[in-house]
Order: C-alpha cells, then structure tokens, then sequence
C-alpha cells in the first residue's frame, strides 16, 4: 500500500457483527496512518464485540451506530455525500442480504444504500463456511457485484467454529490492496470523464466556429 495512495481521502468503514470484528481496528489505524480521513460505522451487533470507543480512538472522530441519537440527524446522507472510499468489514451474511435488497434498518444498512455505488465499495465477507456457500448468499454476492461493488475474500483457513473452511476475513494487507485498486479505478474512471467532457466541448466550439465561417462565405 502506497503511503500517499489514501492521503486526504474521506474512506468509511462499516462493520458488521462477526467475531472478525476486532481485525478491522488495525486497518482503521493504518488508514489513519496513511492520511485518510475514516469514519466509522458500527452495527449494534458489531459492538458487541468490538466496543465503539475503539475505533473512536483510532479514527479519531465519533462511531455511528444509532440512526436515531441525537447527534446522527441526516448522519447517513452527510457521510455518504462525503465518502471517496467505502469498506464494509466483516460483512456478514445479514449485511449482504440487507444491501442485495435495499434494506435500511440500521446505521450500517442506511449510510450503504445512501452511498450506493456513487463511491467504490469494496466488502469484505467473513461468516461461518455453511453460511457463505449458502446459495441465498450466493446469489446476494452475485446481485451485487453485478450492481458494481467489490469484493476481496473470504479465505480459507480456521474458523471461529474450531475447523478449517471458506468463510475466514481476507489478511489485511488483501483488504488494503483492494481499497487501493478501487481508488484507482474511480481516479481513473473521473480522469476519461473528464476528457470526454473536454473533448465535447471542444467539439461544441469547433462546430459553432465552422458553422459561423460557413455562414460568412
């Protein structure tokens, strides 16, 4: 991961209620590191096991989780609208079925459909081996990468439930490198229509200047 590859950028991270919770506190750190701006956002089973004062301390800024405190007033529309990158981490069979769905129940659910595909979203599964071969889940996984997110992940490797399987959250450096990579493509993506626009217009003029020499002959 390039140092400067977040810097200034505003990335949330949303994550949801599975034991891999707690890995996630070291990418907020490195992010934070690295010059982004994160702001996190808890599911209020995610902290049950990771408490929000955690990641407060390593982004720096306040957790959202309750759509309905005081303080959270239009919350989801203000973060969306300033999101450059979003990772949702670990996400759990739950998240993945409320956002295939355009459900919004929650804090996590909402800030995600308000986000929508308009910044690049890349989400991490992490859930127990049955679950993610699950074709409901499957097809979920399916349905939204046809609607543009990313994914990085799962692994194989030992699970919470005592045995080797599919299901495991991808390392953090997987995690980061995919972030990374969806930077880019959005750069990218901005950079040709950018040129495209120019290139319009540029049009535009050569055609008014050719049709007014025309007109003068």
């Amino acid at each position: 991961m390039g140092d400067g590859k977040f810097a200034g950028k505003t990335v949330l991270v949303g994550v949801a209620g599975g034991i891999a919770a707690y890995k996630v506190a070291g990418i907020v750190s490195r992010l934070r590191q690295v010059g982004a701006d994160v702001h996190v956002i808890m599911s209020e089973n995610a902290a049950r096991f990771v408490t929000p004062l955690t990641f407060a301390a390593l982004s720096g800024h306040p957790v959202h989780t309750d759509p309905f405190a005081p303080s959270a007033e239009l919350a989801h529309v203000r973060l969306a609208g300033r999101a450059d990158l979003v990772l949702v981490a670990p996400a759990t069979a739950d998240v993945l079925g409320k956002l295939a769905a355009g459900l919004a129940g929650d804090m996590l659910s909402t800030v995600l459909l308000a986000v929508g595909t308009r910044a690049p979203v890349v989400i991490a599964p992490a859930m127990n081996a049955g679950m993610w071969e699950n074709p409901i889940v499957q097809r979920n996984v399916h349905t939204l990468r046809e609607m543009g997110y990313r994914f990085v992940g799962p692994e194989r490797g030992f699970l919470a439930e005592g045995y080797e399987g599919m299901g495991r959250l991808a390392g953090e450096e997987a995690i980061l490198a995919a972030l990374a990579e969806a930077a880019d493509a959005a750069e990218a993506m901005e950079a040709a229509e950018a040129t495209d626009v120019a290139d319009a217009a540029d049009a535009a003029r050569s055609g008014l200047y050719g049709g007014a020499g025309r007109g003068g002959r």
